[in-house]
């Protein structure tokens, strides 16, 4: 029997813990139904993210500083494609972007009249510099510009000299500032779409994990992992109100020691694959966050990054803290050629600290781990050739690797294919891993995600300046590769899912997934604390979860 894969594959692992070597597990229940790989699609093109919502008379300007990456857009095919890009607007809910490829075209044709003046005020100053320098010059020149030079005293020739001076510094200046304009428009654009995400907001089924989508008998919610945490004194809220405020969290003694076996049989499992492991910075430029589509924000426009307080004297570009490892990985080749086509597809894998600020988040989903400010998540990145075949070989790879981690854990999960209006700026497919949550069954029917991945094209390396020789072929040139990022494992959403599916309310314990085992020193079952210090307000949070 074979457990699952995202394309059918035979998939078999080691259970990779310490000193376990390469000693292969394979399901005896499978229970997960994989979907077919994906058929060949059209050609994707890139273009860069809406930062949040324009009216359609606004020019979207940000601030770039002089350091940052400097971005290399596809304008032609924007300008040639209004309607495509306009109509995939539309579709992602972007609904005021829509106007910018019109609006592209419409500045482009102002951009082009300017040019056109520009030429001919420069004719006009060749010929007054030639008849000032050499008054016998244009003798034989029976042009009507000509003419009418020769005609004018050398006082008016040069009074009209300072004239197409002063008209074409003033004709430059609107060049760029229309240069600006549409720069400013293009990188407000999402990415083109792909074929496979389905239009509108309704994601489409693509497998389950563990089988059996449909609800538990009991209508009634199971525990919730707060509960089930507090019971075991095991997760402190109240001490970290008092700390920082809503949204974060102590994970105690069982608590975590599961996080750090997570993170650690997450990287076995990434860098079994393949990954190249980076310990990545926390701190990013906000140029670069902007670069990579990261600056989400909610539907009253507040900002979900934490900015970093400079002080006046500080003239280095703004910093923000990172959302996700996506954008230091995706930042490592920023300004970079590489020189070996051959040497893609680059896989790298990140343990990081991901720091949100969820502003008007409070009162939806807050309760417990599922919606914090600061958390950790193994993040899995690639660069590939751009071509279909590699993006969507290692999309697969990664939507495969989710997959078989979360099945390894042993919790219900379903595979999602998100419609077009569920992604972010920079992608052009997303599929999303939801785990069953049994205290989340009145909301969305218990699902909640746990993993994403997303195929981003040539967005991300047009932005940060990634570029790649050509090794086709065809010719001189420079190409960018295609990124596709995932998340191997966010940890706070999945421990609260296996505090939940792994509840035993006889016993009072929780089961530990027999794949994390060795790195909780062969620990099978997380129990009530043996003493004291229960965790209140007010009161002391204890040391328990020991069995």
């Amino acid at each position: 029997m074979k457990p699952p894969g995202h394309a059918g594959r035979q998939l078999a692992w080691p259970l990779l813990g310490p000193g376990s070597g390469t000693r292969r597990a394979l399901c005896t229940q499978p229970q997960c139904r994989p979907h077919p790989r994906p058929h060949p699609r059209a050609a994707l093109y890139h273009t860069s993210p809406p930062l949040r919502s324009y009216e359609p008379g606004d020019v979207p300007r940000q601030t770039r500083s002089p350091t940052a990456p400097k971005p290399h857009l596809d304008m032609r095919h924007i300008r040639d494609n209004p309607e495509l890009y306009a109509e995939n607007c539309r579709e992602r809910n972007y609904p005021a972007a829509a106007a910018y490829p019109a609006r592209i075209n419409d500045l482009f044709a102002q951009w082009h009249d300017q040019r056109r003046q520009a030429r001919d005020l420069r004719v006009q100053a060749n010929l007054l510099r030639r008849q000032i320098a050499n008054p016998g010059s244009l003798d034989t020149d029976e042009s009507p510009e000509a003419l009418r030079i020769r005609g004018l005293t050398p006082d008016e020739r040069l009074a009209e000299g300072r004239t197409i001076k002063a008209a074409l510094a003033s004709i430059e200046a609107a060049e760029t500032r229309l240069t600006a304009d549409m720069d400013a428009l293009a990188l407000a654009l999402p990415n083109l779409t792909s074929p496979l995400t389905p239009r509108g907001s309704t994601p489409r089924l693509l497998t389950t994990i563990h089988d059996d989508p449909s609800p538990s008998p009991d209508p009634s919610p199971g525990r919730s992992h707060v509960d089930i945490g507090t019971e075991l004194q095991i997760l402190d809220f109240p001490a970290a109100r008092k700390t920082s405020g809503w949204g974060w969290y102590y994970l105690v003694s069982a608590a975590a020691e599961l996080e750090q076996a997570l993170i650690l049989y997450a990287l076995a499992r990434a860098r079994a694959a393949g990954f190249t492991q980076v310990s990545p910075p926390s701190l990013v430029y906000a140029d670069i966050a902007s670069a990579c589509g990261f600056q989400p924000r909610d539907v009253d426009g507040l900002t979900q990054i934490y900015p970093i307080a400079q002080p006046p004297s500080d003239r280095s570009p703004p910093l923000v803290l990172a959302g996700t490892a996506e954008i230091p990985l995706a930042a490592m080749l920023a300004d970079t050629t590489l020189p070996d086509p051959a040497a893609l597809p680059l896989r790298r894998v990140a343990v990081s600290r991901c720091y949100r600020a969820e502003a008007g988040a409070r009162g939806v989903d807050t309760k417990g781990l599922y919606r914090v400010h600061e958390f950790t998540k193994v993040e899995l990145f690639t660069w590939t050739a751009p071509t279909d075949a590699a993006v969507t070989e290692a999309f697969d790879d990664v939507v495969d690797l989710q997959t078989e981690i979360l099945w390894s854990l042993g919790l219900r999960c379903r595979v999602l294919e998100m419609p077009s209006t569920d992604l972010g700026a920079a992608a052009s497919r997303k599929v999303d891993i939801e785990a069953y949550f049994p205290s989340r069954r009145e909301r969305d029917g218990g699902w909640g995600e746990v993993t994403s991945a997303s195929i981003c094209t040539d967005y991300q390396t047009r932005r940060l300046g990634t570029r790649m020789a050509r090794g086709d072929g065809g010719g001189e040139g420079l190409m960018f590769p295609w990124t596709v990022n995932g998340t191997a494992l966010a940890v706070p959403r999945v421990l609260a899912a296996i505090l939940e599916n792994g509840w035993d309310e006889r016993e009072r314990t929780v089961k530990v997934p027999e794949v994390l085992r060795p790195w909780m020193g062969g620990r099978e079952k997380i129990g009530p604390a043996a003493g004291g210090g229960g965790i209140g307000r007010g009161g002391v949070s204890g040391w328990g979860g020991d069995e």
